[in-house]
């Protein structure tokens, strides 16, 4: 197989993080190659008008994410049944083009909880060892917030984060989150504005005395230009965030903000329509040599030779490419042994609609980040004692678009068709709103990734394989978190209130959930127990890096991109580090 000149770094995938990485080499000249599988949306019907606005395309038949007839997954619930494969993953949606998932993502952005790095050594200590149940295999990270701390700063200046802090160096700030961890500064930019759904809701939670907070958003609330010189323009609440790219360049994205910028540096060269299909690995010297890479315009199948390599990719891709590449020990349920695979988590979502027939919510009047939110019963901002569970959720009122084909809530009774099914749409389109959890996710011991025995993707490889169901601590979790937001929704003023949309189980991939899907190469602090160092090195491969939300060792009640971001650009500065004299670091 031919084999290309050897560069300095290859990360392989193209979306954030690999952005984030590439800017801090790049600024010191270092040599930096990013393949990535699918092409450039910039220039393409997604990013214009009208096409970007069709709802059809982008949203309902997912025009931005992975090609299911060439990739998709398989799953089942416990680990001696047979998986079966997902032939239309609408559960989570893995980005395809350079800047992945983060080009549709909503722009919700948080800084995890304080203790959410040492979360074992956090609940031992204030509950003791026996409350963290035997299956559940919660552990530190090796990191800590105030490590991270900058690096969260600084990614906030470059997507331009609007927010309202709640905690600055310890003292705590009217009309943020009082639970938040401690911050350097500000926000970058103001707040979005209000909306009627999140006055309904903050006007509740006041009336119980809990602490509602407008969500950090990387959408831009006003022009802003970062430091990099990047600009965003302002957000018009057009209800076409998710699933889509923002045609005004408004929403923090890495289309936007890094790899037009990064085109600009002399030592940046991306290469797009570039499956990666595996890893040559040196068993002996415990490194990385190559990554076995296939042009998908051409079909050529070539060896690129790297210094460093740092997988980059969507969380299942990352599992895969250790897997599939023989590189660790995979994770077995049975004798709890080996890495590969384990602690792999989702996200807890449960719901609930509210009709009022004299109160107008515009539902076209959207971002992808307004809303209202609660942090009182997430994680263990709350006392845990006698409940049965650990973690919690946040408790939102969001309005995200009001796009026809998606964008409709009928109350309870009303027939699935027909003539009193229209009149129900017309009747409360614009009179109605939503409240959501969206929860942690502990890993557990049956939870993990593996590769498929029996079927494969077009490539030839072994599809990745789903282990997965919400147990019982997650089960008990969101019948609590859900019994507080249903209080919240009573105390609301509507004239009805649906029912629960409880959590489902077993785990349903037909339903959209979130894309917060963490852990199979997790990070730690000894090879016994995870796949990469406290700095992302892998144990057994010096010269190879992983980065992304496949490192979390458990998922939090907050989307994965703050702690991902701040990991990323801290992950750069290794990399130079790294580069300068290679070994363990």
């Amino acid at each position: 197989m031919k084999q290309r000149a050897s560069k300095t770094v290859v990360i392989v995938g193209g979306g954030l993080t690999a952005g984030l990485i590439a800017r801090q080499l790049t600024a010191k000249g270092c040599e930096v190659l990013v393949l990535e599988r699918g092409g450039d949306h910039s220039k393409g019907p997604e990013s214009s008008l009208p096409n970007q606005r069709d709802e059809l395309r982008w949203a309902v038949r997912q025009g931005l994410i992975q090609d299911w007839s060439r990739e998709t997954y398989t799953l089942r619930h416990q680990h001696n049944q047979t998986a079966l494969p997902v032939r239309w993953m609408e559960s989570f949606l893995p980005g395809q083009g350079l800047g992945g998932a983060g080009n549709h993502w909503n722009g919700h952005l948080w800084r995890w909880a304080e203790y959410d790095p040492q979360l074992r050594s956090h609940y031992e200590r204030r509950y003791g060892k026996q409350a963290i149940p035997a299956d559940m295999p919660l552990q530190d990270w090796g990191v800590t917030y105030a490590e991270m701390e900058p690096y969260h700063d600084l990614f906030e200046k470059l997507f331009g984060v609007s927010g309202q802090a709640g905690n600055i160096d310890g003292k705590k700030l009217p009309g943020g989150n009082p639970f938040e961890a401690p911050r350097s500064g500000p926000y970058p930019q103001a707040p979005l504005h209000v909306l009627e759904s999140g006055l309904v809701f903050k006007q509740a939670c006041d009336k119980l005395g809990y602490h509602a907070f407008p969500q950090a958003a990387a959408n831009s609330s006003g022009a802003y230009t970062n430091p990099d010189g990047q600009k965003l323009g302002q957000c018009q609440y057009c209800g076409h965030c998710e699933r889509f790219i923002c045609e005004a360049n408004a929403k923090g994205s890495p289309q936007v903000l890094l790899y037009p910028m990064l085109r600009q540096r002399k030592s940046f060269e991306v290469r797009l329509n570039t499956q990666v299909l595996g890893l040559r690995y040196d068993a002996q010297g415990k490194r990385a040599t190559a990554v076995h890479c296939l042009d998908l315009l051409t079909g050529e199948e070539y060896e690129q030779p790297a210094e460093v390599i740092v997988l980059a990719a969507f969380t299942m891709s990352n599992a895969q490419l250790l897997l599939h590449s023989k590189i660790g020990t995979p994770y077995d349920p049975v004798s709890n042994t080996g890495v590969v695979g384990k602690n792999f988590c989702y996200q807890v979502n449960t719901g609930v609609d509210l009709f009022f027939k004299d109160k107008w919510f515009n539902p076209f009047l959207a971002s992808g980040s307004t809303q209202i939110l609660i942090d009182d019963f997430n994680n263990d901002n709350f006392d845990h004692t006698g409940l049965g569970f650990l973690g919690g959720g946040t408790i939102q009122a969001y309005q995200f678009s009001g796009r026809p084909i998606k964008g409709r809530r009928v109350p309870d009774g009303t027939p699935r068709w027909g003539t009193a099914w229209k009149q129900a749409n017309a009747d409360w389109y614009a009179h109605s709103m939503s409240l959501g959890v969206e929860g942690s996710c502990y890993p557990h011991r049956g939870n993990y990734l593996s590769l498929d025995p029996t079927y494969r993707d077009v490539y030839g490889r072994p599809l990745v394989r789903m282990t997965f169901d919400f147990r019982a601590n997650e089960q008990k979790m969101a019948q609590f978190v859900s019994g507080k937001m249903m209080e919240i929704a009573r105390h609301c003023g509507a004239d009805k209130v649906g029912s629960l949309q409880g959590l489902v189980v077993p785990f349903d991939s037909r339903i959209y959930q979130t894309t917060h899907i963490v852990g199979g190469t997790i990070m730690g602090e000894t090879p016994h127990d995870s796949v990469v160092s406290p700095h992302l090195q892998h144990w057994d491969a010096h010269n190879l890096f992983v980065v992304g939300a496949s490192v979390y060792p458990h998922n939090s009640g907050y989307n994965p991109t703050g702690p991902l971001a701040a990991l990323a650009l801290r992950l750069g500065d290794d990399l130079l580090r790294y580069l300068q004299a290679p070994g363990r670091l």
